[in-house]
């Protein structure tokens, strides 16, 4: 059965895990400080037109700018007077102009948020497009039958001009007032946004005397004065829900069996949801209250832990070694200890397929998006190489993300595009090492010192060179004043600098420091031991100082919140179709035929009326009740057989007397 398993023991983190049996289907984890901004919308301020990029940048009240393309601005902020169908950005827009956004894609490092003024709302049933009339559509997951069915609802739900909406697979077999109650809910998120975003300026109070201040749209008040905004942008607007509630509306469908929670706040918080948009499943959230941990009663903790691991084992023996460049995302399989086969094809295609399945897992838990390049083992044979695309197209079938993958060529790589759905599980979890910087490989001991050794002599025979001073790891000192003294010597006799190693038990390779000392230098004339010299390190180091800013800096507050659907989901009764009965015709033998020619009467049933109803679940039978009466059935079927080729006999019999007198049978 599957499950929906939520944990929030930890304060600092928030996990989602839907579960198959014991099976990890999909992960989720949100970190306090890290929340997630796409789906949010603000109010942003254009900082910058670049008409070389056909985009411009806008303020929307975070620490980086956001990325606007052109094309992902509405007509409706476009100046007056302009053709839509020629005009470049710049005489279009201008910097300062103020405008609604939509947080498309997340900061990734040193780039910014992805933003559009095509706002979404997403429903459970419904995605509201409210300012992008050309849009709307029904799921590309939906085929078949269902597609036409939701496309037929859409049609007769009452939308207004210029919106448009998208069903979602959650439609599947609902009801129009089930997906029109749905769009109301968003159609009044909409209206609320819209009011907040408009600019509200402060006109003084309300009454004489009060102290309640009076808000009004107007720029200007009654005597022409300018009036003092109490809005300005720019500021968040509407924020995207929180992972729970976002959690069920996306992932949740019939075939989730129970909702686990192990946390009180959380499970009310999903109670609560459950109860306003599907009352009738609301019994399957259920607080878990067992002293084994949740996602180690389901056996998931280790699974989680190969989200993490740059390799994943596979159950033949072979392995998926995923590695992360600045371009791509490279999944290599390697065979390993994979050996069942009877020979090296078939070895190769078993490991290929679970590595398929693998991957596509793989890609699905840690949300990794962008260009995939999947490295098979070399198979020979065309129709292993087909099936291995085939298991991948099934295995990326359960993926919410759209994904367009290609053919294996002839190197045996195969490239993916998947669209990232949410930041990547190691971007919320992971620093870059600050001892190799990510390459994942450092120089040796002996490499270093070399290093080192050539960059003091470059930097001695340099004109003006007094002395140069090299703070360097301690094994790396130890190195170059054992085994290269005689070169550091040589270099003090032959440039005429004074060379100063400073081991540093801070530093560790490849890391170092060299300063180069002019004759003028003050610190020549200071009177300090070489082991004074060692710097200690900067205790806010880099990579860390930038994670402590982020959760220290204030939260932005959503203007629109706590809007609530203003009536209960609509319950709507199954109802079963009461269908006409079959009315089954009595066939007529061949001897019955004879018998009506020659008028000899023959009594004959009427027409059954066998009504036809929905087959009823089959019952699981008892090993006593398995087939019950079977050998009876054959029994008598085979002696009523026997009796009817026994009358037909004698109905021949009699026929022939008739006709020929002196007929007998001997």
């Amino acid at each position: 059965m599957k499950r929906m398993l939520f944990n929030a023991t930890h304060a600092e983190e928030l996990r989602v895990a839907i579960v198959d049996g014991q099976k990890l289907i999909d992960i989720d984890i949100e970190t306090a400080g890290r929340e997630q901004r796409k789906s949010n919308i603000y109010k942003g301020v254009i900082t910058r037109v670049e008409p070389s990029l056909e985009a411009c940048f806008v303020n929307y009240g975070e620490e980086r700018h956001g990325f606007l393309p052109f094309k992902e601005i509405s007509r409706s902020y476009f100046k007056a007077g302009v053709d839509v169908g020629r005009a470049r950005i710049n005489e279009a827009v201008t910097e300062g102009q103020e405008l609604v956004v939509q947080v498309e894609k997340e900061e990734r490092g040193t780039k910014g948020a992805a933003l559009t003024t095509f706002v979404s709302l997403a429903g459970r049933y419904l995605v509201l497009m409210p300012n992008n009339p050309r849009g709307g559509g029904v799921s590309r997951r939906v085929e078949g039958e269902d597609r036409q069915e939701l496309r037929e609802n859409i049609d007769a739900l009452e939308l207004p001009s210029g919106m448009s909406v998208i069903a979602r697979t959650a439609g599947i077999g609902r009801a129009v007032e089930e997906l029109q109650w749905d769009l109301n809910y968003l159609m009044t998120l909409w209206r609320a946004i819209e009011e907040a975003a408009e600019p509200m300026y402060e006109s003084g109070p309300a009454g004489d005397g009060g102290a309640k201040l009076n808000y009004v749209k107007e720029q200007r008040g009654a005597s022409g004065e300018k009036l003092k905004r109490v809005n300005p942008a720019p500021f968040l607007i509407f924020e995207e829900s929180n992972l729970v509630i976002r959690a069920i509306r996306d992932y949740y469908n019939p075939s989730l069996g129970e909702i686990l929670i192990d946390s009180d706040s959380v499970y009310e918080q999903a109670r609560q949801f459950m109860l306003h948009v599907m009352p009738n499943d609301a019994a399957r959230v259920k607080r878990y209250k067992d002293d084994v941990p949740l996602f180690s009663r389901f056996q998931i903790e280790h699974q989680i832990e190969t989200a993490h691991s740059r390799t994943v084992p596979l159950p033949s023996g072979g392995a998926i070694v995923i590695d992360h460049t600045e371009a791509l995302v490279a999944v290599d399989v390697n065979s390993a200890r994979a050996t069942k086969g009877s020979d090296i094809e078939e070895t190769a295609t078993k490991t290929n397929l679970e590595a398929a399945d693998e991957a596509a897992r793989q890609l699905r838990l840690r949300d990794l998006g962008g260009l995939i390049v999947i490295d098979f083992i070399d198979m020979e044979e065309g129709k292993n190489q087909r099936a291995v695309e085939q298991r991948l197209k099934e295995a990326l079938h359960y993926d919410r993300a759209r994904v367009q993958m290609g053919k294996i060529s002839r190197f045996g790589l195969m490239e993916l595009s998947r669209q990232r759905l949410r930041p990547s599980l190691s971007e919320g979890s992971h620093i870059t090492c600050p001892r190799c910087n990510g390459v994942g490989v450092i120089r040796d001991t002996e490499s270093s010192a070399l290093h080192i050794l050539r960059i003091l002599q470059e930097e001695a025979m340099k004109d003006g060179t007094a002395a140069v001073h090299a703070q360097v790891p301690v094994d790396v000192a130890t190195f170059l004043l054992n085994e290269k003294r005689t070169d550091i010597a040589k270099i003090e006799a032959r440039l005429r600098v004074a060379v100063v190693l400073i081991p540093n038990k801070h530093l560790e390779t490849p890391h170092y420091k060299i300063e180069r000392l002019r004759h003028d230098d003050e610190r020549l004339d200071q009177a300090r031991l070489s082991f004074e010299r060692a710097e200690e390190p900067d205790l806010d180091t880099p990579y860390s100082s930038a994670t402590t800013e982020e959760r220290a800096r204030p939260k932005q507050e959503a203007v629109v919140r706590g809007i609530i659907p203003a009536t209960p989901a609509p319950t709507i009764q199954p109802t079963v179709p009461v269908v006409a009965p079959v009315v089954v015709p009595i066939q007529v033998s061949f001897w019955q035929r004879i018998k009506r020619w020659f008028g000899i009467a023959a009594t004959e049933a009427a027409p059954v009326s066998v009504p036809t109803v929905a087959p009823p679940e089959r019952a699981r039978r008892g090993r006593d009740e398995r087939r019950p009466d079977r050998r009876d059935e054959r029994r008598g079927e085979r002696g009523g057989e026997r009796g009817e080729k026994a009358g037909q006999q004698e109905l021949g019999v009699g026929l022939l007397q008739r006709l020929l007198p002196g007929f007998s049978v001997m």
